[in-house]
């Protein structure tokens, strides 16, 4: 058994849907969330930037004395995991491999769509391990920053989103995907609009749900669950402001949540 937290971190309120995940799965463990709001959009950072915002942020959770970290953002998966995994002892796990096992289990025409931040798709990281796996499936990227404000804002139940969404879908439903791959955090909260666009013949891939799977597994594996009937008390840090966050917050994890601000340039 092990009780510590486990720290889980993003460019902003994104993150939230995969703290979820692991609440639904693993309601016994302690989650020490750092939301970096008052520094997002990551995905018009460079590269650089980015894995010195991760370093700051995986300081800080270390601090807290977290068993391990998701890194539950996209962004800041593919600039930073391998960078992050080289420097700290102490297990992290990325989102987009997840992500890339869900698409190859779910497609079945092999064509798929992809949205995620400008730095995401630009990357092509999210292609190339695709191909790793099954050479023959094309994918199609689109950059979504809107919906990442909108998100932020927390709009992401008005018809704002649903436009928004629509707008930058039109295209990858005439290239006759059947797959789409939610390539950002923050775009599971627009699921709801995202699924009105797209209909039922388009699967939809959220890879929280494999990430967390893989969490669950190493944490049985390694004998590393928190003990039951302990008190969960999930700990919310942010790097900007704590109002909107905490209403986030609040409604996605359907609970009462203190959100505290803190100077992360300290770590």
């Amino acid at each position: 058994m092990n009780n510590k937290p486990i720290g889980i971190f993003d460019s902003g309120v994104g993150g939230l849907t995969v703290a979820k995940e692991v609440v639904r799965n693993l309601p016994n463990e302690e989650i020490i969330y750092f939301g970096d709001n008052g520094r997002n959009p990551y995905g018009v950072r460079t590269t650089e930037e980015i894995i010195y915002f991760c370093e700051q942020i995986t300081r800080f959770l270390i601090s807290h004395d977290v068993k391990a970290i998701i890194i539950a953002c996209n962004t800041a998966t593919i600039a930073a995991l391998d960078e992050l995994v080289e420097q700290f002892d102490v297990p992290i796990f990325g989102v987009v491999r997840p992500g890339v096992s869900a698409v190859i289990e779910t497609t079945k025409n092999k064509r798929v769509g992809l949205i995620a931040t400008e730095s995401s798709v630009k990357s092509g990281s999210y292609q190339r391990l695709i191909k790793e796996k099954d050479g023959e499936i094309e994918v199609f990227g689109q950059a979504c920053p809107l919906l990442v404000n909108i998100a932020e804002e927390c709009l992401y139940e008005t018809r704002i989103s649903y436009e928004a969404s629509k707008y930058y879908l039109e295209d990858l439903i005439n290239k006759g995907i059947d797959t789409l791959v939610l390539g950002c955090t923050h775009f599971p909260l627009h699921r709801k609009n995202i699924e009105e666009v797209v209909g039922e013949r388009i699967n939809i891939v959220d890879p929280a749900f494999k990430t967390v799977e893989g969490l669950c597994e190493f944490l049985e594996k390694n004998n590393m669950k928190r003990e039951s009937g302990i008190e969960v008390h999930h700990k919310i840090y942010v790097s900007g402001k704590t109002e909107k966050f905490k209403n986030l917050a609040d409604d996605v994890l359907n609970g009462d949540y203190n959100v505290e601000k803190i100077n992360i340039e300290e770590y």
